[in-house]
């Protein structure tokens, strides 16, 4: 009997041991798989084109179907005051520190050359991608064969009227030359003419060849549609960035995509026509959303949804001014005013911002506070273990300490909000009251008169005698008013000249900490140089259609 009482207490601490044992290894195990889950993880970066913050389930929408964006949000945390600001450049210039395979898949809206058709200085191989494949320019409705062309008929009214001032000054210069009645040489008469029909091609090129010349897809440096299918462009996209996937899940990589959708002319597959409430606008979002769950299933087939660090947004807000007759092609803002091009109203600046990293981030959260898209470039930057350049100002902030939970405020105090190059509008977020104010300095002109887009145009002059100046600013509480219906008169009291002034410090500030840089999109380089765009095949009359299968990397 005691042989066998010591037997059993033996046996029962050798279980105890065991148990022990077992237990520590299996937190020893949760501890190597949270580390190996939180350094440096797999990054997923996905972008919307002109996709309204209203227009996704996990924003309020209730009559639009995004179930995997909606649940990428639930998995992850939402951002309810996300700010558009520079958004296409951020993720570029991250992928130069990330020390990973980078890929950037769809549009990348940055141009491709600078003084000649095959340098390539602005492609993306040039800013820290390895791989590039979608399109070097914007989506237009000129891509279209059957859409109207995209660009305002007052402009290419008013370059026609040039055009043709300077032939009739041309002729007259040639007439008087003839009767004799000026003296000028028939060399500098040769010149000017020479000018102005180089003028005329370029001006006719730039519009007459848009769908050959900027309609294309690239993979690298090589064109392989011109014009391109916009019928299968975004399924290509789609498969490149799956087929990436694939070639690098043991990682870590950094992936791109920059969506197609929504942007008009809103190409949507035979297979979504017609299925949603919203015409073809809600066909093309239900669309995009099912991108975005092929996108999700590939994560999660190879089995980096632990260990991706998961973001979507939209670059602007819904496009107001897309209109097919009266029928609305643009987004819905929700309750925001304004949208896309109109520097700091809230709806063209207010974007969806949604993060997943499972084990890291806690789900289902919901931050409040205001972040911007430029906080993507020093986010994605630290995730890869890098450092941001220290030779100059960096405007935005690393989102890990809010998205853990380990701040509980933003690193922004003031944002600024520019419309091109001017700015429009900033905001202060005071963090000792908790209010968020919002100063305008300039506005667009919306038209009609009571209209809440500039409706005469396709998108909302940022100068001229389109927008006003003024002058006091207007002032609008955000934390009471988000929809900025009510602005706040300088009559209310110290309250309103407190705020003006302490937003005009910053705004003050923030113009000493800029620095001048070229305009790419200058007049000069859109319409005297289209030469510089890509080319297959004989010059002007570009066309090609190459095998779009995924190459090896």
């Amino acid at each position: 009997m005691a042989l066998t009482a010591r037997r059993r207490r033996a046996a029962h601490a050798a279980r105890n041991s065991l148990n022990v044992l077992l237990i520590m290894c299996l937190l020893l195990k949760t501890c190597e798989l949270k580390s190996a889950n939180t350094s440096k993880p797999n990054i997923l970066l996905i972008m919307a084109d002109d996709l309204g913050i209203g227009d996704l389930g996990c924003y309020g929408n209730n009559t639009l179907r995004t179930p995997n964006i909606d649940r990428l949000a639930e998995e992850g945390v939402r951002l309810t005051q996300h700010l558009a600001a520079a958004p296409l450049c951020t993720p570029s210039r991250a992928a130069f520190l990330t020390g990973r395979h980078a890929f950037r898949s769809g549009k990348w809206h940055q141009g491709i050359n600078c003084a000649s058709r095959n340098d390539h200085c602005h492609h993306p191989l040039h800013h820290g991608f390895d791989y590039f494949y979608g399109m070097p320019f914007t989506l237009v409705n000129d891509c279209h064969p059957d859409r109207p062309p995209a660009l305002d008929a007052g402009l290419r009214a008013k370059l026609w009227l040039s055009t043709q001032i300077m032939a009739l000054g041309v002729l007259t210069v040639v007439a008087g030359k003839a009767c004799r009645l000026i003296s000028v040489s028939w060399r500098l008469v040769l010149s000017v003419a020479t000018l102005v029909l180089l003028f005329f091609t370029s001006w006719y090129a730039s519009f007459g060849f848009v769908r050959r010349w900027n309609c294309i897809l690239m993979r690298n440096h090589e064109v392989t549609e011109q014009p391109m299918a916009l019928e299968r462009a975004a399924s290509l996209v789609l498969k490149e960035a799956v087929s990436f996937l694939a070639r690098n899940k043991h990682g870590p990589f950094l992936l791109f995509v920059s969506l197609l959708h929504v942007h008009v002319p809103l190409v949507t597959t035979e297979r979504f026509l017609g299925k949603s409430q919203h015409g073809l606008y809600g066909d093309n979002v239900e669309e995009m959303d099912w991108l975005v769950g092929e996108i999700l299933n590939a994560v999660e087939t190879h089995g980096l949804k632990n260990t991706t660090f998961t973001y979507f947004t939209s670059d602007h807000g819904g496009h107001l001014e897309a209109r097919d007759g009266h029928v609305q092609l643009g987004g819905w803002n929700g309750i925001y005013r304004g949208g896309k091009g109109m520097a700091g109203w809230e709806g063209g600046i207010r974007v969806p911002g949604i993060f997943r990293w499972p084990g890291v981030l806690p789900a289902g959260r919901v931050i409040h506070e205001p972040t911007s898209l430029m906080d993507v470039f020093p986010t994605v930057v630290q995730l890869a273990g890098g450092q941001v350049p220290q030779d100059r100002v960096i405007d935005g902030r690393s989102l890990l300490p809010l998205l853990r939970g380990d701040a509980e405020h933003s690193a922004h105090e003031f944002l600024f909000h520019y419309c091109g190059q001017y700015l429009h509008a900033a905001r202060w977020h005071d963090k000792d009251s908790g209010r968020l104010w919002k100063v305008h300095y300039t506005t667009p002109r919306f038209h009609p008169e009571g209209a809440g887009a500039c409706h005469s145009r396709s998108v909302c002059p940022c100068s001229g005698a389109g927008v006003t100046h003024h002058d006091p600013p207007l002032l609008f509480d955000l934390s009471e008013d988000p929809s900025e219906a009510r602005p706040l008169s300088p009559d209310a009291g110290p309250l309103y000249h407190e705020a003006v002034a302490r937003v005009g410090r910053a705004v003050r500030e923030h113009r000493r900490s800029l620095r001048p840089a070229p305009e790419q999109l200058s007049f000069w380089n859109v319409v005297w140089k289209p030469w510089l765009q890509p080319c297959c095949g004989p010059f002007p009359f570009c066309a090609c259609s190459r095998d779009a299968d995924p190459r090896e990397t």
